[in-house]
């Protein structure tokens, strides 16, 4: 230090205000801020000082002597030292100011992503000029480079605010009124002044094209066009930098939306049609309600525009589902649905097939035609649907997934889905978030939905104010990062621009996009409504409001793009069409539902007997070969470690194959092996079905230290099975079962099972039982075969775990209580062809085997509502032997008493008749009784349709025996209220049948366990009275 103390002590006159300065702070400061004197110290000797030394604070008790040597080293030759030094050493003495002293060379290596080198900016200066090299840059500079930044990011993220959406010019389609003011320029200390200056663009933006710089004001009126005119776009919550570019490149890129003649004629031919099927409907049937498109009829235009780029994309089939409003007009302009079926559904023609039928607007379609744009052919289905807004999009998802299952289609370049949605109906109803979120689940993802809401801003007679709590409507769609497209319907090529994106968004990520055509309705609700009730100044805006197509055919004569004759050409073509097919229509006598089939089983039922069905027993060999492999470790894996648990489970189920029984779970693997070894597909889905809700299934094992890694047995059965998938869903019932509805109704050769995970639950989808499951074929001819397995018993686990509402479904059976069937060889499989579903409650493994088997063994598809155990899964008694599920067996609808009772019938005091698990409690109760021979229990496993034939028969082998139907639930509940009049019916009056079970209740169950079972006590009591 005393060498550095010298060498201050000579400088001091060059520093005077550091005179009392010791030590290496005030060495440090001179150096900084060294003023323009220069002295000259005289050295000894010359030492060169190349060698780079470690960073170290500045001044320590090596570094100072190494600056001492070095500044001694360059008085005495500059050249001596780093160019580093000598610069610094220079600056310093020509008077630099504090950290100026030193500038590093210009860097050779590209500057990172978003970096811009400071010198790049020089010629945007604002006529300043560059620089002197080693200068200083002006800060306001930098500030102003970072404002235009901000400014063009506020424009991507908030521009949609101020985006003129409404084609009424009312309201904002956000419901505020106010303007960011991180949009206004003046918000960043920007003045007129500053508006011809240039800035330097930065990456995240492309407004520039081929243009590295720009003036404020070109910036500004490119950010508008792109962000705030007729197109409002929400996408920078997307937490993808490739996604947010790749959509600014979209908006922002000039010229981006430029139309050739032909795209813009094109665009009024199918705006023509669109418009012209309306007001010919109008015209032709104007006190009919058909829930018109008018106001919106760009949306045809709009599908078209989805449906041609994808399909030039590589899409050869949409799956599409829509409400109401607009969906004639879909069906005729986009599916080309031959205008004379629907016009014949405006007249009251007999139905010449089955079926009750639905109204014209709910019902679904399958066309295969040409894309006559891209010369490919496309398939298009529309889903029919019932009132219900939204409940057809999980149903839609199925479908589509199902669809790219079979077509092996496992990224959706092949087959995807449209939705359609009303604004009201989108944020409104839940199922549109669950929906939403089975989007990218492994085992629900269709790889990308197109959603385009049909936005009236009104929804019925409500205002959107009062109906979501939302800035849109469309907010829902957020939560799986959709970009969200707000355009204005009076503006077609907004329209059509927006859709190529959302077509090319979906063929590129593979991801949902949702197109919002903010647009209104020109008539109420429907065409009999009066909406100036409820919205006078809306309504009254509407009616000066002229149509889209006037206000486009004007655009495009004056741009001289079509002439006005063209105009009246194209309209009074497609008019000539209608009336002519409007004649046609005319001369048919009746209607085919058939026609509005939306899922054709194309080769199904032809050349079957429509009342044979095949064997489901099998053979011996495949039950110890589904039976072992079910019971084994993963075969050549030693290395898999199986949790001491189900190594015990899979002990236990080879001792049971050994034995030649079932339990439960092996019955259920059964079923599903022996169908994948005939090459049909088995998909088990719902809540926590993996392993099963009451751990007995274990179809998938999990790896115990090595994470992801599973076996799936039944995945691994035969060389050439089936496939079979297996998979937990989302905690949503809804959503999921309308999922599995759609995958059902796809291909009739597959086994396609929901589990609740308890049956309780299957209330949430009440909507898609009701609308869908239990009145589907009746109403639109379309046949399912989806399974629904309920676990339901009563075991005192309270009211929500105990009852699948069994009595719901037995209430919708359609079968009739008064009516006994002819008694014939084909009386059960008749009875399952004429009613609209299957209510079963089971109490073996091998009546559950053959009622799963049978789904696939009809000649037809009914659902199948499957009653499930709980306690039965593991009841020492509930197994069954190899005999009854072998060759030549079958499901049994009714199980006879088998014990010592039929030894001596005429001596029985007392028939039990009863369903599911409550069986093993009477049997206990009626041995604990030592009643066995006097009373017999039959089992009615198959509850609806009515099994007629066999309770009439077992009832004749007891001919003095008092007739009873025991059951464990509540007497309103359960199966009483079905039962009764049809042992009425069966038995013709003749015999009495009474009741013993829980009196009637508003609840399921008590939720105490005492109470539970004192209530089974007095229930089985009662049974056992003879």
């Amino acid at each position: 230090m005393h060498r550095v103390r010298t060498v201050l002590n000579n400088l001091v006159p060059l520093a005077p205000l550091i005179h009392n300065a010791v030590g290496p702070e005030g060495f440090a400061s001179w150096l900084l801020r060294s003023g323009n004197a220069s002295c000259t110290v005289m050295v000894s000797s010359t030492r060169h000082y190349n060698a780079p030394v470690q960073t170290e604070p500045f001044l320590n008790g090596s570094s100072s002597a190494y600056v001492e040597e070095m500044y001694n080293a360059w008085l005495a030759d500059p050249k001596s030292v780093h160019v580093s030094w000598d610069s610094f050493f220079r600056n310093s003495t020509a008077g630099a100011a504090p950290g100026q002293a030193y500038q590093p060379p210009p860097s050779l290596a590209a500057p990172g992503r978003n970096q811009v080198p400071v010198t790049s900016i020089a010629p945007y200066l604002g006529g300043s000029g560059a620089p002197a090299l080693g200068g200083q840059i002006n800060e306001k500079v930098i500030d102003d480079h970072l404002a235009v930044q901000a400014i063009i990011r506020s424009y991507q993220i908030r521009g949609h605010h101020i985006a003129k959406l409404d084609p009424l010019g009312i309201s904002s389609a956000d419901l505020d009124d106010k303007h960011p003011p991180e949009l206004l320029y003046s918000h960043y200390s920007f003045d007129e002044a500053d508006m011809d200056r240039v800035f330097k663009l930065p990456s995240t933006t492309f407004i520039g094209g081929k243009e590295k710089a720009l003036s404020l004001r070109e910036i500004l009126r490119r950010l508008e066009t792109a962000y705030c005119r007729h197109i409002g776009c929400e996408f920078m919550f997307i937490n993808s930098l490739e996604q947010c570019n790749w959509i600014r490149q979209k908006l922002e890129s000039p010229g981006i939306m430029e139309m050739d003649h032909d795209e813009k004629r094109l665009i009024l031919a199918r705006l023509t049609r669109a418009t012209g099927f309306e007001s010919f409907l109008a015209r032709k049937w104007s006190s009919e309600k058909r829930f018109g498109l008018e106001g919106c009829e760009i949306l045809i235009p709009a599908m078209k525009q989805v449906i041609d780029k994808s399909t030039e994309l590589g899409v050869e089939s949409i799956v599409m589902g829509m409400p109401h409003r607009g969906r004639l007009n879909v069906l005729a302009n986009v599916c080309r649905k031959p205008l004379e079926q629907i016009f014949t559904q405006f007249a009251a023609l007999e139905a010449a097939d089955d079926g009750s039928g639905d109204v014209k607007y709910h019902l679904g379609t399958y066309i295969e035609r040409l894309n006559r744009v891209t010369n490919k052919n496309i398939r298009l289905a529309v889903v029919a649907n019932p009132s219900h807004l939204e409940a057809v999009d999980p149903v839609v998802q199925g479908k589509t997934r199902a669809e790219q299952f079979y077509r092996g289609d496992g990224e959706g370049k092949k087959v995807m889905s449209l939705l359609l949605h009303g604004d009201a109906a989108f944020c409104g109803q839940g199922i549109v978030y669950e929906t939403f979120h089975l989007s990218d689940l492994p085992d629900y993802t269709t790889h990308g939905t197109v959603h385009i809401v049909v936005n009236n801003q009104i929804g019925f007679t409500t205002d959107p104010r009062h109906s979501r709590s939302s800035p849109y409507c469309t907010d829902v769609a957020r939560v799986v990062n959709a970009p969200i497209f707000h355009v204005n319907s009076d503006d077609p090529e907004s329209v059509m621009h927006v859709c190529k994106i959302a077509a090319e968004w979906r063929a590129t990520f593979h991801k949902d996009v949702v197109i919002d055509i903010v647009c209104y309705r020109r008539n109420g609700h429907n065409e009999i409504d009066e909406p100036m009730f409820t919205q006078p100044l809306m309504y009254r805006k509407i009616k000066n409001t002229p149509h889209v197509l006037d206000k486009y055919a004007e655009k495009l004569i004056q741009e001289g793009v079509v002439t006005p004759e063209e105009v009246k050409d194209v309209k009074e073509k497609y008019e000539k069409i209608c009336e002519e097919s409007y004649v046609n229509a005319r001369k048919e006598t009746h209607i085919k539902y058939k026609d509005w089939l939306d899922s054709p089983w194309s080769g199904f039922f032809e050349g079957k007997d429509p009342l044979k069905v095949s064997p489901t027993g099998v053979k011996e060999d495949t039950l110890v070969h589904i039976g072992k492999r079910m019971s084994s470790p993963p075969p050549n894996a030693a290395e898999f470690i199986i949790h001491k648990g189900i190594e015990r489970i899979l002990k236990s189920r080879m001792e049971m194959v050994e034995a030649r029984v079932v339990d439960w779970a092996l019955g259920e693997a059964m079923a599903f092996g022996s169908l994948l070894k005939e090459g049909i597909h088995v998909r088990l889905s719902g809540q926590d079905v993996e392993r099963g809700t009451f751990s007995h299934r274990h179809h998938v094992l999990h790896h115990q230290t090595v994470d992801k890694a599973t076996y799936r047995p039944l995945c691994h059965m035969y060389p050439d099975q089936g496939p079979y998938t297996v998979c937990n869903s989302s905690l949503s019932e809804f959503g999921v079962v309308g999922f599995e509805l759609g995958y059902s109704m796809t291909n009739p050769n597959a086994l396609v099972c929901w589990e609740a995970q308890f049956g309780d639950f299957n209330n949430t989808a009440q909507c898609i039982i009701d609308q869908f499951i239990s009145s589907g074929q009746a109403k639109w001819v379309r046949q399912s075969g989806l399974v629904m397995l309920l676990p339901h018993a009563l075991e005192g686990m309270g009211p929500e775990h105990s009852s699948a509402r069994l009595e719901r479904f037995l209430q919708m059976s359609s079968d009739d209580p008064d009516y006994f069937p002819p008694e014939s060889e084909e009386f059960a499989v008749r009875q399952l062809h004429d009613i609209n579903w299957i209510v079963a409650n089971c109490s073996t493994p091998a009546n559950y085997f053959h009622i799963l088997r049978r789904q696939i063994a009809l000649p037809f598809r009914k659902p199948l509502i499957l009653m499930t155990p709980k306690s039965l899964l593991r009841h020492p008694e509930a197994r069954s032997s190899f005999d009854l599920m072998t060759e030549n067996t079958e499901f049994l609808r009714v199980i006879p008493e088998e014990g010592a009772a039929t030894e001596n019938p005429s001596g029985v005091k007392k028939l039990l008749f009863c369903s599911g698990k409550v069986y093993y409690d009477l049997k206990k109760a009626r041995n604990e009784k030592k009643l066995e021979k006097d009373i017999a229990i039959a089992r009615v496993e198959q509850i609806s349709p009515f099994p007629y034939d066999l309770v009439k028969k077992e009832c004749a082998k007891y001919p003095n025996a008092a007739l009873c139907w025991a059951q464990e639930e509540a007497k309103n509940q359960g199966s009483w209220t079905y039962v009764q009049p049809r042992f009425n019916t069966t038995l013709n009056g003749s015999r009495d049948v009474s009741y013993a079970g829980r009196p009637t209740a508003a609840s399921p169950a008590t939720g105490s366990k005492m109470q539970h079972l004192r209530e089974l006590t007095a229930l089985l009591d009662d049974a056992m009275a003879v």
